[in-house]
Formats: C-alpha cells, sequence, structure tokens
C-alpha cells in the first residue's frame, strides 16, 4: 500500500496506475487534436487541457458509475476521465458518423449520457444549471447519484453560478461544484477578475463548505472531491472545490498566449501532474522506471488508432443533416 500519502479507501494501487495511464490518454489526445487543427485536419474551435489532467482525473476516479458529470468548453479530459472511448472522441472531432454525435457537434458537444457524461457546453457556466437540474432530479426520485459540476474560474463571474449554487445550497442537493482554476479566462488573469484570494471562499455566501486543492495533483484532488461527493451522498448538501491548475495551451487554437510570460509557463510546467503522478508510483514501488514508460507508450498508441479509426469512418451524408435535431 501507499505509505506516504492518505487516499480515499476506494483507491486502490491498481486503480492509481489506470489513472496514471489515463492521464496521458487526456495529454496524448490534446496534443493530437492541437497538431490537427494546426494543419486544417479538423474544422471549427477547440479548447484544451494539456496540464489540467489531474483534476479530471482525480475528481472522476471517486465517483460510482451511476454518478454524473457536467461539463465545459474545454472538456475531452473530463469525457475521457468518466469513461469515454477516444475513438468516438476522435471521429466526433473530425466530423464522422462514428463519433459521439455523429460528426455534428465537434468538440464542445461531446455527451455519453451512458457513462454518466451529461455533456459539454459551449457557454460559459452553461453547465452549472444543468448539473443542479440533475441533482435535484436525483433527490426528488431518489436515485442515490451525486453530479460532479466542472467549471472555469471565468464562469464563477457569471450569473449561472450565483444563482445555481444558491438553489443548490438552499435544496441540499448532490453537487460538488469543481472550479479548474488554472488562471485565465480567456486572456483575462484571474487575479484581475476576482477580488478574493480563493474562488472557493465565496462558498461561505451560501451556506456551503469551500476547498481548495492543488488542482496539479492528483492525491489532494481525490481526497478533497471524494469528501465533498460523500456529503453530497449523505444528504448534506453541495460544496465547492477550487482546483488551482494551469493551462498550458492557449485559451483555443487561435490564442498566441501573449498576455502571460515564458518564466510564468515555465514555473507551472515544473508541476506537472502526470510527472508528479509518476514519482509517486515509483518512489512507493508500485511501477518501474520501465513499466511507466511502457503504459505511456500504450497511451500513445490508443491515440493513434484513434485517429486511424476516425480517418476510416465516413463522413455524414446531406441527406441526414436535418436528423437528431430534437431529442
Amino acid at each position: 500500500m501507499i505509505k506516504t500519502v492518505k487516499l480515499p479507501p476506494q483507491i486502490t494501487e491498481e486503480k492509481l496506475v489506470d489513472l496514471y495511464k489515463d492521464m496521458w490518454l487526456i495529454r496524448y489526445f490534446d496534443e493530437k487534436v492541437d497538431e490537427f487543427f494546426a494543419k486544417g485536419m479538423i474544422h471549427g474551435t477547440t479548447h484544451l487541457c494539456v496540464g489540467q489532467e489531474a483534476s479530471a482525473s482525480g475528481a472522476c476516479a471517486v465517483l460510482e458509475n451511476k454518478d454524473k458529470i457536467t461539463s465545459t468548453h474545454r472538456g475531452h479530459g473530463h469525457c475521457i476521465a468518466k469513461g469515454a472511448e477516444v475513438n468516438k472522441m476522435m471521429a466526433e472531432l473530425f466530423g464522422r458518423t462514428t463519433g459521439y454525435c455523429k460528426g455534428k457537434g465537434g468538440s464542445m458537444h461531446i455527451a455519453d449520457v451512458d457513462k454518466g457524461n451529461l455533456g459539454a457546453n459551449g457557454i460559459v457556466g452553461g453547465g452549472i444549471p444543468l448539473a443542479v437540474g440533475a441533482g435535484l432530479t436525483s433527490k426528488m426520485k431518489e436515485e442515490g447519484y451525486v453530479v460532479l459540476c466542472f467549471f472555469g474560474d471565468g464562469a464563477s463571474n457569471e450569473g449561472s453560478f450565483h444563482e445555481a449554487i444558491n438553489l443548490a445550497s438552499i435544496w441540499d442537493l448532490p453537487v460538488v461544484f469543481i472550479c479548474e482554476n488554472n488562471q485565465y479566462g480567456m486572456s483575462g488573469s484571474v487575479k484581475e477578475m476576482v477580488n478574493i484570494e480563493n474562488i472557493a471562499d465565496r462558498a461561505a455566501a451560501y451556506g456551503i463548505p469551500g476547498k481548495v486543492v492543488d488542482g496539479n495533483d492528483i492525491i489532494d484532488v481525490m481526497n478533497g472531491v471524494n469528501e465533498a461527493v460523500e456529503r453530497a451522498r449523505n444528504g448534506q448538501g453541495p460544496t465547492i472545490i477550487e482546483a488551482k491548475t494551469y493551462r498550458w495551451k492557449g485559451h483555443s487554437k487561435s490564442d498566441a498566449k501573449k498576455y502571460r510570460t515564458r518564466e510564468e509557463e515555465k514555473e507551472w510546467r515544473e508541476k506537472d501532474p502526470i510527472a508528479r503522478l509518476r514519482k509517486l508510483l515509483i518512489d512507493e514501488g508500485i511501477l518501474t522506471e520501465e513499466k511507466a514508460d511502457q503504459l505511456k507508450q500504450e497511451a500513445k498508441h490508443e491515440i493513434e488508432s484513434s485517429i486511424e479509426f476516425a480517418k476510416n469512418s465516413p463522413e455524414p451524408s446531406v441527406d441526414e443533416l436535418m436528423e437528431d435535431i430534437y431529442a
């Protein structure tokens, strides 16, 4: 067993090894997407979560299969962490019929309801009220599931944030609000947009707990989220978790990142969440250097295979244009 850190009781050594590979899946997926957009092979836009892998993986790791999540425009990591098939994800971005939305939704609209992923959202803060609605459903129908609601620091200044969390609070809904504070909303530094030290401090205004975790430390994320999930599952209402992290890439594909320094980027890259988990697993004797490298290569191969799957899948025909418009 792990000796140097505390873990949630459901997280085994085997689960930690799986999470290490999953984090590489998330990184390789987004790095390939970045490459394809640069080459003009994928159209539209995308928002990448390279550098933020621990917040998605750690948060979803403590969930039960029946639990739900709502995601954001930067949602590929959430999808993979909740068990999505990378083949279907890649096909969706390539606009192919084998994608999650049959190639019609693209990067910001992937959903996998069977796995509990209620969908990404192109509207900043748009997933927050949806999570509260799902939480209300769980409570009224006594279905016993918890909802994780991912959003960014920019969304914490939207009206939907305040309105939805207020309702979740007064109704004691089983929702855990996870703010992935990657330091920038588009090109605006969180230091210039929020006049408090921690976004989680806003929880006090709604009479619910707020907790800050190191968003680049998957162990800290798991422990913080697990406590909040158990609280929600036991009928004690919502919690706000703020995971402080950093996006290595720009806000979207067209962002040159001129608003931040190379020194700042270097400082955060040295806090690489995947490297931190790798070191822990090797130090604890759970992985060897060779096995860690093997898992990394397996993840890379899985993403390469998803690319071939997407490229070899058919494009939608014009006859399908008006299909799947209504549920």
